[in-house]
């Protein structure tokens, strides 16, 4: 198991046509990989979560392309693919009595890995506990 902590910036948007085409063709024009991605639309309004690995100045960037957003810090856990693993680090953050406020997260078919974004009330001592679970095991 891989934990770190990393960037997720919570885009506000309008739910239209070709909304979501532009924030990616943002984010292909500066190099910017995108880890994970997650949307909630209401009525004429969305939410897009983008999860980052690099330090650019991505508020930044949004910011100068129009997009208003928010930054935030969660945690990216890489486990083996395979039943359980949800349950083995949601289990670990329940017992340090860490309030998890938003996951999401994907599996590539044969590629034995999956990836847990995880955002929570607090997310040092969620790495923390997460960390020693890994070491743990």
């Amino acid at each position: 198991m891989k934990v770190q902590k990393i960037k997720q910036f919570s885009v506000f948007m309008p739910n239209k046509p070709g909304a979501l085409s532009r924030l990616g063709a943002l984010f292909s024009e500066k190099g910017i990989n995108i880890l994970g991605i997650a949307s909630e639309v209401r009525d004429d309004s969305g939410l897009v979560r983008i999860a980052l690995e690099q330090d650019a100045d991505v508020s930044a960037i949004l910011s100068q392309a129009g997009f208003s957003s928010v930054e935030t810090h969660i945690l990216s856990v890489e486990v083996d693919d395979k039943p359980g693993q949800l349950l083995r680090v949601t289990s670990a953050l329940a017992e340090g009595k860490i309030n998890i406020t938003t996951v999401y997260g994907t599996a590539v078919a044969g590629a034995n890995t999956s990836r847990i974004l995880i955002a929570a009330q607090n997310i040092d001592k969620a790495l923390a506990l997460l960390e020693q679970l890994a070491a743990d095991a």
